[in-house]
């Protein structure tokens, strides 16, 4: 995309210190048939080509059902030239009332060169009063990190499915968590692709009897899409984190090995398959299999019990996303502090 087409579909071109007056007289011209909605601030930060015009699409999408601020944020810190660009717009979408337009206003900015170090006052400068922050950081983190930023950060999105080195992004993840004093709940997109898979795993338990069978783990398998080793591995450490396993060893990349609370051994198989991300978690307990798979025609979790090889329940469940949209909207719905996330990533954080 050329630089005047992005331009255009990130929004109106303003001067950075008339951004404030500029949004007053959007707002003014929309008159009664746009109603201003802001629950949190968003910002969105990356360093991919072509991001503002991505990003606004994205949080067109995101704002039909989270009405927020958005800050949308392109910086090109390597380029030669300091240069900073800023552009207003809003998203609008039709109440259910079906009266009015229901409008989230976005700004917009390209950071160039020396000027990609003004994110903070950047950010600081533009959120809307004291609704919470949320910032969504695309890619990987740099060190030194800002600690004046995490300051105000309430939320901090990321993925670490992009990371090319887990533990050295989550030393730094874990720095900027530390410097606000440990405010910042962390949220990653990559532990969000499991919360459909994880629901159908735990609703196996809610009985009494099958509860008890979570003594007699002996083994689980999982398979993962290419790329998606480290979604797998997750969900192998939120049952160890959940089920009080040890970390025994890694007999290979796709092996893995526990030692439960009594001291039994659990093995956790890895294989990667054709499939989107995370197909199948199978537990198996004595002669019983808990299984939840994605379905081969639909988005649908298909989730079984067999016991000696008889099925003795299934049923359709809901499936996870992948798309950014979805992973947002569904970190957005979620609050917490995401404790069994880290204490998942302690469980296996060196197979990461």
């Amino acid at each position: 995309m050329s630089a005047d087409a992005q331009a255009i579909a990130v929004g109106m071109p303003v001067e950075i210190g008339k951004i404030d007056r500029e949004l007053k007289k959007l707002w003014e011209q929309g008159g009664e048939m746009m109603a201003r909605a802001s629950l949190i601030n968003l910002a969105v930060y990356s360093e991919a080509p072509g991001s503002l015009a991505v990003n606004t699409q994205i949080i067109a999408r995101i704002t039909e059902d989270h009405a927020c601020r958005a800050i949308v944020i392109a910086a090109t810190p390597s380029r030669a030239e300091d240069k900073v660009e800023a552009w207003i717009g809003a998203h609008c979408h039709v109440s259910r009332a079906g009266s009015s337009q229901v409008c989230s206003e976005q700004i917009s900015f390209s950071l160039e060169g020396s000027f990609a170090r003004l994110l903070p006052n950047i950010v600081f400068s533009h959120l809307d009063s004291d609704l919470p922050f949320y910032l969504w950081w695309q890619g990987e983190f740099h060190d030194p990190m800002d600690a004046q930023l995490w300051t105000w950060v309430d939320r901090l999105i990321f993925d670490s499915h992009d990371w090319s080195g887990f533990d050295a992004q989550m030393e730094l993840v874990e720095k900027a968590r530390a410097e606000s004093n440990q405010r910042v709940a962390l949220c990653d997109l990559n532990w969000t692709r499991l919360v459909q898979l994880r629901l159908a795993l735990a609703q196996f338990f809610d009985s009494p009897t099958c509860l008890a069978q979570l003594a007699e783990v002996e083994r689980v398998e999982i398979d993962f899409a290419p790329g998606y080793r480290r979604t797998a591995v997750l969900l192998a450490g939120w049952l160890s984190a959940q089920l009080g396993w040890v970390m025994d060893a890694a007999e290979a990349e796709s092996a893995l090995r526990f030692v439960d609370p009594c001291a039994q051994p659990v093995s956790v198989t890895l294989r990667e398959v054709a499939v989107g991300t995370v197909g199948r978690c199978s537990i198996f307990c004595g002669d019983s299999e808990f299984r939840a798979e994605n379905s081969a025609v639909t988005d649908l979790l298909e989730v079984s019990h067999q016991v000696g090889g008889k099925e003795r329940m299934r049923e359709l469940m809901p499936g996870s996303r992948n798309d950014p949209v979805a992973l947002m909207s569904e970190e957005l719905m979620r609050g917490g502090p995401h404790r069994v996330y880290l204490r998942a990533v302690e469980a296996v954080r060196d197979f990461l």
